[in-house]
């Protein structure tokens, strides 16, 4: 009987065991230490951004932003907004008073309420946790979440939440890095592995986040099963559309009952 008990807490306790790039942390822990890890990069993250992506994370965030196809007056929730990039260019085309911008790290959405105001569009600025959006049902005629995705803790949640608060008809825009083709994988790997952490390192003086960052990348889900999560979790009509041999996908859903 010890050790079926020993079997069952050993059980219990990798059920609450969760990915950390290629650790294991505790399952209410994750979340603090992704936290750490943009608090130690959020004064560099931009430039690191443009340094690491060669300007193509610019590329990837208007086509993104493009099929949002927001219009002045539509209601725009940007979750892990992060310096508010997305949310600066949504604002453009819905009125500043039409976006919230959330984030669950205080020092990244310190700096992005700041971008906002310099760039003429104070838009409201929430820290929430995407898991529990302090919002009310059928809110935002869209909902748009840029390489943030992957970092949170459980993104089953995170994407029934960001249904509820669609209106019926309304669309989520999730812009994330995915798996690349297998015959770029070798050239992505040491780019990865190799340039990323030194880049951290000489740029930001924090090499180990951006070895994590390129780990977590390996442990989001590929495309397809990306999009089977966004349909479990309620979305219809999901779609992805590969950008620079898949190192980035952007996948769409709709919320039921336009």
């Amino acid at each position: 009987m010890q050790n079926n008990n020993k079997d069952e807490a050993s059980r219990q306790e990798a059920h609450h065991q969760i990915d950390f790039g290629y650790q294991m942390v505790d399952e209410d822990k994750k979340a603090d230490q992704v936290r750490e890890v943009f608090d130690s990069v959020a004064p560099k993250y931009d430039l690191l951004n443009d340094v690491l992506s060669l300007g193509l994370h610019r590329v990837w965030k208007s086509r993104c932003i493009n099929a949002t196809e927001t219009k002045q007056g539509q209601k725009v929730l940007d979750i892990a907004s992060g310096t508010c990039d997305l949310a600066i260019a949504l604002a453009r085309r819905a009125g500043a008073g039409n976006v919230v911008a959330t984030d669950i790290n205080h020092e990244m959405l310190a700096i992005g309420a700041q971008r906002l105001l310099q760039a003429g569009f104070p838009c409201p600025v929430v820290e929430a946790d995407a898991e529990m959006l302090p919002f009310a049902d059928n809110t935002f005629d869209v909902v748009t979440v840029s390489f943030g995705i992957r970092n949170m803790t459980h993104k089953d949640r995170a994407l029934r939440e960001m249904l509820r608060v669609l209106r019926p008809g309304g669309r989520l825009l999730v812009l994330e890095f995915s798996k690349c083709q297998p015959w770029f994988k070798p050239i992505y790997d040491f780019y990865s592995f190799r340039f990323m952490p030194w880049a951290g390192g000489v740029i930001a003086g924090d090499r180990e986040s951006y070895r994590y960052l390129a780990e977590s990348i390996r442990m989001h889900p590929d495309q397809p099963t990306f999009a089977g999560m966004m349909t479990d979790a309620g979305f219809e009509r999901v779609s992805w559309k590969n950008m620079t041999f898949g190192i980035c996908a952007m996948h769409i859903g709709f919320k039921p009952g336009a």
